[in-house]
């Protein structure tokens, strides 16, 4: 029998259009001999939608109409329960669109790739691809992301952080604890941003200021980071779970200023913002000494390990061409196209890299069975009054 994939993408987010790139990409690339796919479409307001229409990428234009030709469905959080239900149905019509097997999310940015889905997911105990819910929030936040690495001993560059509502209290103390800890220039980002939304690079305080306004219009939590003038930027992906991975090729993407901008990811290429990341101009496989990519490729293991990956993800990197020191710059948990271009180049079609991550989601799902989830005791059926935890009697804290 066919498996019943859910393909998940959109979302309430900035990356939204992305992320129907990556999903139509992936869903073009599923083999349909064993794959049912059903298409699952949320809109930036947070509706989710499913039907035919979706599968046209070109629809997308006319979002309102294409809406129309779907029909809006949501899931139930019940463990157990993995049903894609109707919001509508007909007066003899079937509440139940599909029994999903597994979820594929084909979802960038907040309230999307970090975590939140992915929640959701475990909620309904469906196996879904990619990183769980832990590794999706600690890889999404620039800010975690780091003191992890650090702490395991990773290379990242200098850096420092700071709140919206600290910026707004205290605006002269964080510039000068940013001028005194890295100087300029700084990159300004927003801590939980991707496909490089809301970056900008600083050289003096003016332009630093500016920037951090910009970045908080995006997040609650900005990161500053030392800027490394004469860098080169290396990617490299990782297939398989948090004890067993393999990296890819690297690759260069070629940036046309200061930083890998928005432009650059997904509009370049003679245009063919269709494309998604595969349109970006890049050097692949990396031309690269042998000895930078070998410490490339085991610091990317290493970092997927560290944050407990699975599936597939994207580390980037960066090479201070002055000194030679190589950083991990970030991971994208979920990369933009998957990153299959660089499996392509590492001898696995996008076709057989989907199977890989199926399989994957199933295992880990097999895997958390065998987790206990419940101590097996009772405690009230025990005579207990609920201990200290419970502060004593039922109430006793809290009641009358």
């Amino acid at each position: 029998m066919k498996t019943n994939v859910g393909v998940v993408f959109g979302g309430r987010s900035v990356e939204n259009e992305i992320s129907v790139i990556t999903a139509n990409q992936a869903i073009q690339a599923m083999d349909r001999e064993k794959y049912n796919i059903i298409p699952i479409y949320i809109t930036k307001e947070g509706k989710w939608y499913s039907g035919e229409a979706l599968f046209d990428v070109s629809n997308y234009r006319d979002t309102k109409k294409l809406l129309a030709m779907c029909e809006e469905v949501y899931m139930k959080p019940i463990y157990g329960d993995t049903n894609l239900y109707r919001t509508k149905k007909g007066f003899f019509g079937k509440e139940v669109v599909a029994k999903l097997d597994v979820i594929l999310p084909a979802l960038h940015g907040t309230n999307c790739e970090d975590g939140t889905f992915q929640g959701v997911m475990e909620f309904s105990g469906i196996p879904y691809t990619g990183c769980n819910t832990l590794a999706s929030a600690n890889g999404m936040d620039k800010i975690t992301m780091k003191m992890i690495l650090k702490e395991c001993g990773i290379p990242v560059v200098d850096y420092c952080w700071f709140s919206d509502k600290e910026w707004d209290d205290k605006k002269d103390d964080t510039v000068a604890r940013i001028e005194n800890k890295l100087g300029y220039p700084v990159i300004v980002k927003p801590a939980n941003s991707g496909s490089s939304v809301g970056i900008r690079a600083a050289h003096n305080r003016e332009e630093l200021i500016d920037a951090i306004d910009y970045a908080i219009s995006f997040t609650s939590r900005v990161i500053i980071e030392k800027y490394v003038q004469k860098l080169k930027e290396v990617n490299c992906a990782v297939l398989g779970n948090y004890y067993e991975c393999q990296p890819s090729v690297c690759e260069v993407p070629v940036r046309s200023g200061e930083i890998l901008s928005y432009q650059d990811k997904y509009m370049n290429g003679g245009g063919k913002q269709s494309e998604g990341m595969r349109s970006t101009v890049r050097e692949i496989p990396a031309n690269l000494p042998e000895e930078s990519t070998k410490f490339i490729q085991k610091a990317a293991c290493d970092t997927f390990r560290a944050l407990s990956c699975d599936g597939v993800a994207r580390i980037d990197f960066i090479i201070d061409e002055a000194t030679g020191e190589i950083f991990v710059n970030e991971i994208n948990t979920i990369p933009g196209s998957l990153s299959f271009y660089l499996w392509e180049y590492s001898g696995i079609n996008f076709g057989t890299l989907i199977d890989k991550l199926i399989d994957i989601a199933l295992r880990r799902k097999q895997d958390a069975g065998f987790k206990a989830v419940n101590y097996g005791e009772n405690i009230f059926a025990a005579g207990g009054s609920g201990g200290a935890k419970m502060g004593g009697k039922m109430g006793g804290k809290f009641g009358k």
